[in-house]
């Protein structure tokens, strides 16, 4: 029997150095903040790209990371400098770039010039504050569970509810099987049939709100979200949008950095 002075001493185990993720192309171009992935697959398939010099026409075509030199028509591009902008959405129009039953999108009522993605959605019967950027990355850091901010909401139903059941829904709701996260539910105004109240979220389940009341045999009449995070929708008007400023943006970064370290409470 060996002792084991006489055992070979095990290999260490070798660890391949770190790489950067290797993207594809039509992704970069997306992250760059010049169009969305299809478009970009677009342009590459038309043989519209170059990287380095030499055109590529696959959009998958994988790239060492987000440094690199692209040409668009010959043109040098440079990364898109992230731009915030917020949109009152109109109550009847859906969050999409083109809609296959023909209803008109957000996308008619914003600047062409510039390639802007969603931050979340809201439902076509629903208007409010909407976000846009021209980075998607940073879209879903501010929709990532871990830090989402929270979303006020103003909604007028039928009929009223009273206290306790606006409790209820606030600290002890179930979707789909699952407890929603504790929310804020009060009631801002009541007009005899009809009571407005005002929902906090701090997370992004599928038309939550609407689900929540029809439960309870109630008709939502209207629904408008009023803020997201630090902002808020102040008096623009349906269908009109705004630029953030740098201020704003930073706002909106520092919220996310608190969001996720905070527990809230009802």
């Amino acid at each position: 029997m060996k002792t084991p002075s006489q055992h070979r001493p095990r290999k260490a185990r070798e660890t391949k150095p770190d790489h950067p993720p290797r993207l594809g192309l039509a992704r970069v171009l997306s992250k760059w903040g010049l169009c969305s992935r299809t478009v970009a697959a677009q342009w590459i398939r038309a043989g519209r790209v170059a990287v380095d010099g030499r055109i590529v026409r696959d959009p998958e075509a994988p790239q060492p990371g987000l440094d690199i030199h692209i040409a668009i028509d010959g043109i040098v591009q440079q990364r898109a400098q992230r731009r915030v902008l917020m949109l009152h959405k109109k109550r009847g129009i859906v969050v999409s770039r083109a809609d296959e039953h023909g209803r008109p999108t957000v996308f008619a009522d914003l600047p062409q010039e510039s390639w802007l993605a969603p931050v979340g959605r809201l439902d076509r019967a629903s208007s409010g504050l909407l976000l846009f950027s021209n980075d998607p990355a940073w879209n879903q850091r501010l929709l990532d569970p871990a830090g989402h901010l929270a979303k006020t909401y103003r909604v007028q139903i039928r009929p009223p509810l009273p206290a306790d059941v606006l409790h209820n829904i606030a600290t002890a709701s179930v979707l789909d099987g699952r407890p929603c996260l504790p929310m804020e539910v009060r009631a801002v105004a009541c007009g005899g049939k009809t009571q407005w109240l005002e929902f906090v979220l701090r997370e992004g389940r599928n038309r939550q709100i609407r689900r929540l009341l029809t439960a309870r045999e109630v008709e939502v009449l209207r629904l408008i979200r009023i803020a997201f995070g630090p902002l808020s929708l102040g008096d623009l008007t349906p269908g009109s949008w705004r630029w953030l400023s740098d201020a704003e943006i930073a706002q909106l970064e520092t919220a996310l950095a608190s969001s996720a370290s905070n527990t809230y409470r009802i």
